[in-house]
């Protein structure tokens, strides 16, 4: 690794929760760095409006990714062929008040990768959930950095509410909060979506965001240039509850591992530059299978997101 790579770009520490185990071997630190992956968690599930629990999902993922392999037969790839970095949790601070603590730990994302050119510095940012309305920080960011980003959202839920049940930045509230910060030149592609309210169809219909069969999303996300930065948000629920119970608000009729794959094969030839995955709860599913699922989820997201990084 040259001396570029491991250069610290914030001026700063900043103080987060120290993680139960770094995911996956990867090293440990409370610097941005440049031309590196970064894993940030935000376990908070205030929002949560049937199933709580995706506070833990971060360190949940962490917990078993030592128990798993770091080789993945389907994009023949290691992740210890690459160097990334996982800065912990971030802080929902000592207060009660739900709101109040979201705004704590998005306040120190802010703070942490606020100051980032992420693109001039090749930075990438996984962020773990937590339930949906904590995508807010990361997006926000993305939208900020790139203005011809396109937002890639995996979900079950169309998620385009005006806030639900007195939140505004709700996990219902996550993709309608991210238009707000829409430009004229960002995209948004939604797949999986099997959930929604009339008008939140009539919105996705109007303004063709979502896609309706698997061949169509694939052939829409190979059909993006190159170049053109992608962000991917992946809700967990996305996939069918029968692979994958361990989630708050499941829905049957969604995709397997296998769909996933897919993307990944097509994403290693496009221009990821950062995602979250959200809503695992791994004490709905006293298994632990739905752990090993979303750990397999993220080892795929991080193999193509360092790829890119590597070249």
């Amino acid at each position: 690794m040259n001396q570029q790579q491991t250069d610290a770009v914030t001026a700063v520490n900043i103080q987060t929760i120290q993680p139960v185990r770094e995911f996956f071997g990867a090293r440990t630190d409370t610097q941005v760095h440049a031309n590196a992956t970064h894993l940030i968690g935000f376990g908070f599930d205030g929002t949560a409006c049937f199933r709580k629990g995706t506070r833990n999902g971060p360190d949940g993922l962490r917990a078993v990714s030592e128990d798993i392999e770091s080789y993945s037969p389907y994009l023949d790839a290691d992740l210890h062929d690459h160097s990334f970095y996982d800065l912990g949790n971030l802080s929902l601070g000592t207060g009660a008040d739900i709101e109040g603590q979201w705004q704590h730990a998005t306040d120190q994302f802010d703070a942490l990768f606020g100051p980032v050119d992420l693109a001039a510095h090749g930075v990438r940012v996984l962020t773990l959930g937590g339930e949906h309305s904590i995508s807010y920080a990361p997006i926000r960011k993305y939208l900020q950095q790139y203005p011809d980003l396109v937002l890639l959202h995996l979900d079950a839920h169309a998620d385009l509410r005006d806030g639900f049940l007195g939140y505004h930045y709700s996990h219902a509230s996550i993709i309608r909060r991210s238009l707000d910060h829409f430009g004229p030149n960002h995209e948004l592609i939604q797949y999986g979506i099997r959930s929604g309210t009339r008008e939140e169809y009539q919105y996705m219909r109007e303004h063709q965001t979502i896609r309706t069969s698997r061949k169509d999303f694939l052939d829409s996300v190979a059909a993006i240039a190159a170049d053109r930065p992608i962000y991917l948000t992946l809700d967990l629920d996305y996939f069918d509850p029968a692979f994958l119970p361990g989630t708050g608000t499941p829905e049957p009729g969604g995709e397997d591992f296998h769909s996933y794959v897919s993307l990944m094969k097509i994403l290693r030839g496009k221009n990821l530059v950062g995602a979250d995955v959200v809503e695992l709860s791994p004490e709905i599913d006293p298994t632990g299978n739905s752990d090993v699922f979303a750990a397999k989820i993220v080892r795929e997201l991080l193999i193509v997101l360092n790829e890119k990084g590597a070249r």
